[in-house]
């Protein structure tokens, strides 16, 4: 499993580059409004049509619904390089990310049920963060490997590989048996669970709030590197390489030595120091902008806040899916996954609004203000609502919604 998880971000991570090369190609310089629209489609489809299809599909052997989503996204990377409108990458992306919706918090929600040992659970989670961050960092560097010998075209290729292999390796790997969905409630109470799950348990109300957190750091960076870099510093594309490069770094370092740190340290004590390191991260890089120091002084900040903001976010993505599994049942679990995944892409899809709309229209520094705002509010929130001290697990029956 872990192995399938591997090779198709592997693939995904190479869709992204080619993507980005095919938007050029269709668009030129509007390329950007391109991939800003497929980003908004993406985020659309994790959030609204992940539960209706966790919902739909709750009756569907694992195996069988992880191997489908592999096929799907295997099909339509293999029709992508022969789009010719902008259009067509809109309707093949909702697939795609349709089918990744799927994929992603089905797979999630088995892996309590492969390491049923707590701590092979905390390192395989380790392992799953740590294979994030290399395909983030490894990724680029294959995708450009590859371009120097071939088109991009070819980069879907490699995509379509990673999402076969993945298919066959899930195939070929004993899953165990999860009881059926009951399916004496509606349709749309089914769709809800989840979410009425983690509104319900102070617990995962706490985790919802840290997703905000999160999404903070991650929106910051992940939109406005390119611009600091190139814009504020002067740099060219190795430095913004370089300071991705150090933020997923940072989250590493975190993710390797995470299993140690749980087992001696609560959950909630790592993840809220997480909450606390975020806010510092985004003030200082505030802090940052407003003055406008020298060039070689904001190379050696950004460098220093980066792999803190990587840490901070890894601090508290890691260990969620152990609050998920401890804080559901097994008829439950795979409605509570989804609903993590989608209301946390809702999160990214404000602070990714943030980041970009308002750093274009106001400033950077007035959008690093806000996302700084957005994660101490939300941090303090988790601290709140997540009690200090172990709560009896209250059972929510489907038809609470």
């Amino acid at each position: 499993m872990f192995t399938a998880q591997v090779v198709a971000l592997v693939g995904t991570g190479l869709l992204t580059v080619a993507l980005g090369l095919l938007a050029y190609d269709l668009a030129g310089a509007q390329a950007g409004t391109v991939l800003g629209t497929a980003l908004a489609i993406k985020m659309v489809a994790y959030v609204l049509v992940a539960p209706v299809i966790s919902a739909v599909t709750d009756r569907v052997p694992r195996r069988a619904l992880l191997v489908g989503a592999d096929v799907v996204r295997a099909a339509i990377a293999l029709l992508l390089p022969f789009v010719d409108q902008s259009w067509q990458i809109y309707v093949l992306i909702f697939v795609l990310q349709s089918a990744s919706a799927t994929f992603t918090p089905a797979f999630q929600s088995v892996i309590p049920s492969v390491l049923a040992d707590e701590e092979d659970y905390t390192r395989g989670l380790s392992l799953s963060r740590l294979a994030y961050d290399l395909e983030s960092l490894l990724s680029p560097v294959l995708a450009a490997a590859l371009l120097s010998v071939v088109t991009y075209n070819y980069l879907f290729l490699g995509t379509v590989a990673g999402f076969v292999i993945s298919a066959v390796l899930v195939v070929t790997t004993a899953l165990p048996v999860i009881a059926p969905a009951d399916r004496s409630v509606p349709l749309v109470h089914r769709i809800m669970l989840g979410a009425w799950v983690m509104f319900a348990r102070p617990t995962l109300r706490g985790l919802l709030a840290l997703n905000l957190v999160v999404a903070s750091a991650t929106g910051l960076v992940l939109v406005n590197t390119v611009v600091y870099v190139r814009e504020l510093l002067g740099g060219s594309n190795t430095g913004v390489a370089v300071a991705l490069g150090v933020y997923g770094a940072g989250s590493m370092l975190v993710a390797l030595t995470l299993p140690w740190m749980l087992d001696r340290i609560p959950d909630r004590r790592v993840m809220l120091t997480g909450a606390v390191l975020v806010p510092i991260g985004l003030a200082a890089t505030a802090a940052l902008l407003v003055t406008d120091p020298g060039r070689g002084v904001g190379w050696v900040v950004l460098v220093v806040i980066w792999p803190a903001l990587g840490a901070g976010t890894s601090l508290i993505n890691t260990p969620s899916a152990r609050l998920l599994r401890h804080e559901s049942e097994p008829a439950n679990r795979g409605a509570v996954f989804t609903a993590q995944f989608s209301l946390s892409h809702a999160c990214f899809f404000v602070t990714y609004t943030i980041a970009g709309w308002v750093g274009a229209a106001a400033g950077q520094p007035i959008a690093a203000i806000l996302l700084t705002g957005l994660a101490t509010l939300a941090g303090l929130v988790a601290a709140r609502v997540w009690p200090a001290q172990p709560q009896q697990i209250e059972q929510v029956p489907a038809e609470r919604v």
